[in-house]
């Protein structure tokens, strides 16, 4: 059997239009170009059935209920209003009323020896036209395709959907309307500057009350690890920035190793959820720790400072440090909030509070890498072991058993600096 000849049995079988057996007369070419278009429009057809409702025609109520004009396509803004209006939601319930015309819903297949009079009106569904209309033919929500051999004496109108010539013959003209005629939807009044003021604040607010929440809760479950990295960025801050800055270039690399090599394995593609989240997860534990940490060091150095000065402060300890590091770090975010609606001043502090946040963040992150989440102290300043220096070289008393000549003249090792009341 030629092989022409095995397409078109295999279309047959397949349950394609009649129209495949049409047309026996042409040559092998275009008849096995003709069976490759229907069976592929038969296979779209069959393999998406939910898009359209079921195919059924919708009865004619003459004087009853609502009519749509089709004699008329040059409009087709217009046309679709009424259509819209006189069919809201299709269903079988529906009841329209085509003059000199038929509706149907769904979607509508004119066979090869069929010839349909009058205009045509397709709701939610495709025509197919093998055979001959004389009419007009309007589609919508579906699309219009002239088979060869398909006739249409009108002209064609697709509402949110395309018209196809495959060969056909379009007495008419060809029209077809991407969007829906209705009216715009009213714009909506600018914010004023009070009102934008108070949603920027509140959005800082929230994310401010967020990272204090869960700095609170790295003192209260890692504090020796979260002053280890605070120390890190104080000590080795350009050290820091750059592994950071590598750590986030290399985010995406390491990643796809680590999705390949579980990939490769039999037992590692069963891992591969669990991996992924938890790789998920150390990256934002390694950058929002990071930034907490650099919030600790900012306020422990503030804190310091002061009490160096002779200012009494009650309870110099993580938590005090955590909220006044904080309070810094989001003092240009706060400034953008106030200032946010103004020209040109508001997009400049928003920038220069982004670069900001994001030179700490990498830094944060960076130190957490170096030291290994806060379990390798070598580059967070501890020279000495921490019972050799006590927080007593801030102030002008002299320390017990140590002699005044042999104080350091600089500042000492935060690392090694801790107090009882931090403790």
């Amino acid at each position: 059997m030629r092989p022409h000849s095995l397409l078109l049995a295999a279309a047959l079988l397949a349950g394609a239009p009649a129209a495949v057996r049409a047309d026996l007369g042409r040559g092998p070419e275009e008849r096995i170009g003709h069976v490759v278009e229907v069976v592929r429009d038969f296979v779209v057809q069959q393999l998406s059935p939910a898009q359209h409702p079921a195919p059924q025609a919708i009865p004619d109520a003459p004087g009853i209920g609502p009519s749509v004009d089709l004699s008329d396509l040059s409009r087709p803004a217009e046309t679709e209003r009424a259509i819209r209006e006189a069919a809201p939601h299709p269903g079988p319930n529906l009841r329209l009323t085509v003059p000199n015309g038929h509706a149907r819903l769904g979607d509508f297949t004119i066979g090869s020896a069929e010839t349909v009079t009058g205009h045509l009106l397709v709701l939610e569904g495709n025509a197919n036209v093998y055979g001959r209309l004389l009419g007009n033919l309007v589609s919508v929500d579906g699309n219009v395709v002239v088979h060869p051999g398909g006739v249409v004496s009108g002209d064609i109108l697709a509402l949110r959907g395309t018209v196809r010539d495959g060969g056909g013959e379009i007495g008419g003209e060809v029209r077809t309307l991407s969007a829906a005629a209705v009216p715009p939807a009213p714009a909506q009044a600018e914010l004023s500057a009070l009102a934008r003021t108070g949603l920027n604040a509140a959005g800082i607010m929230g994310v401010f009350l967020t990272l204090l929440t869960l700095g609170a809760g790295l003192v209260l479950f890692a504090r020796p690890n979260l002053e280890v990295v605070s120390d890190t960025v104080s000590h080795s801050f350009g050290r820091s920035f750059v592994t950071g800055l590598l750590g986030q270039i290399l985010l995406l690399p390491t990643f796809g190793m680590l999705v390949v090599g579980l990939v490769l394995s039999v037992a590692g593609i069963l891992l591969l959820p669990f991996a992924v989240v938890v790789y998920g997860l150390f990256v934002i534990v390694g950058v929002v720790g990071g930034y907490l940490a650099v919030a600790h060091a900012v306020g422990e150095t503030f804190v310091r400072r002061r009490m160096a000065r002779g200012v009494v402060v009650g309870s110099p300890n993580s938590y005090r440090y955590l909220l006044t590091g904080l309070l810094g770090l989001f003092a240009l975010w706060a400034a953008w909030a106030l200032f946010g609606w103004v020209p040109i001043a508001g997009d400049l502090v928003r920038g220069a509070a982004v670069l900001v946040t994001w030179l700490l963040a990498t830094a944060g992150f960076g130190a957490a890498l170096l030291s290994r989440a806060g379990v390798r102290a070598s580059f967070a300043g501890r020279l000495v072991p921490p019972e050799a220096l006590t927080d007593e070289y801030l102030w002008a008393t002299p320390q017990f058993g140590v002699p005044a000549a042999r104080r350091p003249d600089g500042h000492t090792p935060r690392g090694t600096r801790r107090d009882d009341a931090s403790r």
